[in-house]
């Protein structure tokens, strides 16, 4: 009998595929409040500079290496700012710009991406190997 499984996700970092998933979301939701309120930018703020890098960096099926965390953290906030340049660039040739569209596409492109395995990174593919030289 052979069955076809999937290996299952532990269940910190299914919360945390789900809560990358969810962010832009939040992050678009946070929009309809009051123009000046703090609960209305730092969402925004925060989602734009680290959900998409963090969404394509982080959700991996296998342990992380020693540098893995510090190189996923160092690597999210350009990455995830490179790809806002990237769609608010192609919303404006379209001539499609607006702060919902723009938070919409990277909504969607984050939970897309939360569902992938994360890039691969040098510190996570270096092993024991390197640390004893």
């Amino acid at each position: 009998m052979s069955e076809n499984r999937q290996p299952t996700l532990p269940a910190r970092q299914a919360l945390v595929r789900a809560g990358l998933a969810l962010s832009g979301w939040v992050a678009l939701a946070a929009t309809a409040l009051p123009g000046g309120a703090p609960l209305r930018w730092a969402p925004v703020l925060l989602f734009v500079c680290l959900g998409p890098g963090f969404a394509l960096l982080y959700p991996r099926t296998g342990p992380l290496g020693p540098g893995a965390r510090l190189e996923t953290a160092a690597l999210a906030a350009p990455l995830g700012l490179s790809l806002a340049v990237v769609v608010a660039t192609t919303l404006f040739l379209l001539e499609l710009f607006s702060g919902t569209a723009f938070l919409v596409s990277l909504a969607a492109f984050t939970t897309l991406a939360s569902a992938l395995p994360g890039l691969p990174l040098p510190a996570a593919a270096r092993g024991a190997a390197e640390r004893s030289r």
